[in-house]
């Protein structure tokens, strides 16, 4: 590189074609970047990474050996890439017939990708999610997901406080000691069977305007990953069982609901996602709104600035 950014370190073994580098970027031993690529400050591009032209990376990247990025890659701020993993951007591969353009992979800012995962075409990972090693992720995640596996299943949600802190999968009778979202609703158990009793005015923070089912949920899907702008939410699982990931921009929390005495109050604003769901699980959702297609903040981008403004 010329003298005018003296801050980035290019390896006398590397080749790096591309004029935009952030400041404070270091590229290694037998990495080569093409010219259209652009990498933001403070990155860490590793040994015999190839990286190809329209790429882009954001700052404090590291990109660990053996890994290419081909076209159509878009890494946030703070991705860690592990050793070798895959990127692929052609669903149809054939020798020397390219598409008219590539479905984009987009991994969203905090996101870690384990050592030889495999990402395949037009897959977005969300924000400080984390793919497991050799995992082969076929379809999206949703902020905070946990998933190994082939195909990558979720298997919980991490924590962005400390690096051993993962939000602990409480039952719902735990968590409604301390927590005023989980509600707690009147049992009568008899001989004969049980009743589980919610009364809309008493037990509910709102009267229902709308109530759905969701149920059949094939293993390692998730369902919700959206908030409402209006809209109340409470969770109640009738049978089998369904874990929950909340976070309302302060704090985030994982809940088990597993029977029909206790529910989970989702306030405007609170992002949920559904996962873990049992093969017999049957989720029942009562709104406090007719449904409304603008209410649904899908984006969690989009949330995390209206959930947390700025002081």
């Amino acid at each position: 590189m010329s003298d005018a950014t003296p801050s980035i370190f290019v390896h006398p073994n590397g080749l790096c074609e591309s004029a935009e580098i952030g400041e404070g970027t270091r590229i290694w031993a037998f990495a080569h970047i093409l010219p259209g690529a652009r990498i933001g400050d403070d990155c860490n591009i590793c040994d015999h990474v190839f990286i190809e032209n329209d790429v882009r990376l954001g700052s404090r990247v590291t990109v660990k050996s053996g890994v290419q990025l081909w076209d159509g890659v878009e890494l946030g701020d703070d991705v860690f890439v592990g050793p070798n993993a895959s990127f692929t951007n052609d669903p149809f591969p054939r020798s020397r017939a390219w598409p008219d353009s590539f479905p984009r992979i987009r991994v969203a800012n905090g996101a870690s990708i384990g050592a030889n995962a495999t990402i395949l075409p037009g897959i977005h990972i969300g924000e400080r999610a984390m793919v497991g090693a050799g995992a082969v992720v076929t379809k999206d995640l949703p902020p905070y997901a946990i998933a190994v596996g082939n195909p990558a299943r979720v298997i919980g949600f991490a924590s962005d406080k400390e690096r051993t802190d993962t939000p602990a999968e409480r039952s719902a009778a735990a968590l409604a000691e301390d927590d005023p979202r989980l509600l707690s609703f009147h049992e009568v158990a008899e001989k004969r069977g049980s009743l589980a009793v919610i009364d809309f005015a008493a037990d509910l923070p709102f009267v229902p305007k709308r109530s759905f089912l969701v149920y059949g949920v094939p293993g390692g899907e998730t369902r919700g990953n959206h908030a409402h702008r209006r809209c109340e939410q409470v969770l109640v699982v009738v049978a089998g069982r369904v874990s929950v990931f909340v976070d309302d921009g302060r704090q985030r929390f994982s809940v088990t609901l597993d029977g029909p005495t206790h529910g989970l109050h989702l306030p405007v604003l609170h992002w949920g996602t559904q996962w873990g769901h049992s093969d017999d699980a049957i989720l029942q959702v009562f709104a406090s709104e007719p449904y409304d297609r603008s209410d649904y903040i899908t984006s969690y981008a989009e949330f995390r600035a209206l959930a947390t403004p700025p002081r």
